[in-house]
């Protein structure tokens, strides 16, 4: 088959750019297809983990330690890791000489045997694809989760078997990189600012979570939500059967809440999935991604049956709205993955009783005007913790909105954490849900919700 321009990848060289799991997952699929990568990387060799099963391989090539455009003549292709940004001006420079760059993501996808169904937009994207991967294998389905959400699609195509089922989270990230990129079904879920220090601004943000629709078909399914304008005009003029997910009125077409129960509406009539109060993910937000995983796994095939035991059963997902401990009458709540402001306006409205939220991270260039005026409305959020980058930000903020109870922890997490133990008091919430990315103290979300577990377990 003829892929990027280039007929079979057996013999070719290509250039992995960025050896964590992704691109370490990349080269593996890369060499069992008969390519010979380039392992890329800014770190040396002995900064880097798990390259061990490249050592002594036969087309192996190393780059490590240097920039990638020392090694951009001869070759015939490029995949590039989610964090290396497509603008670079080595991709730009490789480019103009007709060298083909792609995403991992649009690497494993083309080699998946199997139909693939994806999940964007900016909140609840992690929830929504456990969620409908969770309602594939409880219906009988090999399912892969992936993407996005830890586990590459590039890894899970190298092992999978052909007819395997991949559900993918897809970020913005990954789709500045994606060519031929063709889901049987894809859901949009919301769009609301973010990354724009990467993508400059909104028009283009929204560009690319409508990129991921652009080569669907006639016989393919796109799913919205009805409730986001935003998301509904992105997906205006595509040639794809539409479907929609609403809490606020009924759709042609789709998933929405009648009389306090889910309906699921097809051409051919409707059925009642489930009570909206037996869905157990908590939250108005949660609701919304239950319904758009019912869309999407109503065309993969699940009978409303399994879609209506698993919306009762499932119970969400690391790092999202997760209690992690009740200590000394204080529950402890876990929110690393609310890295935007939408994200985190979502677990306040989740909050039911007195809360500490500990707030602030890396900037990403997006205004806390919207978070204030939640912290100040919210009848349970009574305090407040400020970490990182944005903690000058987010007090200006705040102190605009007349909200004063606020306590400055600076880059120390270890006393965010005992200050909000201070402040809290029997029958409270602590919820960490800092409404920024991570890098400014952590790897990623994953490790600064680890981080937040262990303190929080520590506690004596």
């Amino acid at each position: 088959m003829a892929l990027w321009g280039i007929e079979q990848p057996r013999g070719k060289r290509a250039l992995v750019a960025g050896m964590a799991r992704s691109g370490i997952a990349a080269a593996r699929l890369l060499l069992k297809h008969g390519a010979r990568p380039v392992l890329s990387d800014l770190k040396a060799r002995g900064e880097l983990k798990g390259l061990e099963e490249f050592d002594g391989v036969d087309g192996v090539e190393w780059a490590l330690g240097e920039d990638a455009d020392r090694f951009i003549d001869g070759l015939d292709l490029i995949v590039i890791s989610p964090g290396m940004p497509i603008g670079a001006k080595w991709i730009k420079e490789a480019k103009a000489k007709g060298i083909p760059v792609i995403s991992e993501l649009e690497l494993g996808a083309a080699f998946a045997d199997g139909p693939q169904a994806a999940i964007t937009g900016t909140n609840g994207k992690t929830t929504t694809t456990a969620l409908l991967g969770e309602m594939l294998r409880n219906a009988g389905k090999t399912a892969h989760v992936v993407g996005n959400i830890g586990n590459s699609i590039s890894a899970a195509a190298a092992e999978g078997r052909a007819g395997d089922i991949y559900v993918v989270e897809v970020s913005s990230f990954q789709l500045e990189g994606t060519v031929d990129f063709h889901p049987r079904a894809g859901a949009l879920l919301n769009i609301t600012p973010d990354h724009l220090n990467r993508h400059g601004d909104m028009e283009t943000y929204i560009g690319l979570k409508r990129h991921m629709f652009e080569k669907m078909g006639a016989g393919d399914t796109a799913v919205v939500n009805g409730d986001d304008p935003v998301a509904v005009k992105a997906l205006e003029g595509l040639p794809t059967r539409m479907m929609r997910f609403s809490r606020r009125g009924e759709v042609e077409v789709g998933a929405f809440v009648r009389g306090g129960e889910v309906i699921l509406r097809s051409e051919g009539g409707e059925r009642a999935v489930c009570e909206a109060g037996e869905v157990r993910i908590p939250g108005g937000h949660n609701l919304e991604n239950a319904m758009a995983a019912a869309c999407v796994a109503s065309v993969m095939g699940v009978p409303a049956p399994v879609v209506r035991h698993t919306l009762r059963t499932f119970a969400g997902v690391e790092h999202r709205i997760e209690t992690v401990r009740v200590y000394e009458g204080v529950t402890w709540i876990n929110d690393s993955k609310g890295t935007n402001v939408d994200s985190t306006l979502a677990a306040i409205a989740a909050m039911g009783k007195p809360t500490v939220i500990i707030l602030g991270g890396y900037d990403k260039h997006v205004e806390f005007e919207g978070l204030a005026k939640a912290v100040k409305g919210s009848e349970w959020v009574k305090e407040a913790v400020l970490i990182g980058d944005t903690a000058g930000q987010i007090k200006e903020a705040l102190e605009k909105e007349g909200f004063e109870n606020m306590t400055e922890a600076g880059y120390d997490f270890g006393k965010a954490i005992e200050e909000a133990r201070r402040l809290a008091g029997s029958g409270w919430n602590v919820l960490f849900s800092p409404a920024c990315a991570s890098f400014d103290m952590f790897h990623d979300y994953e490790h600064r919700g680890h981080e937040f577990r262990r303190l929080a377990e520590a506690l004596r």
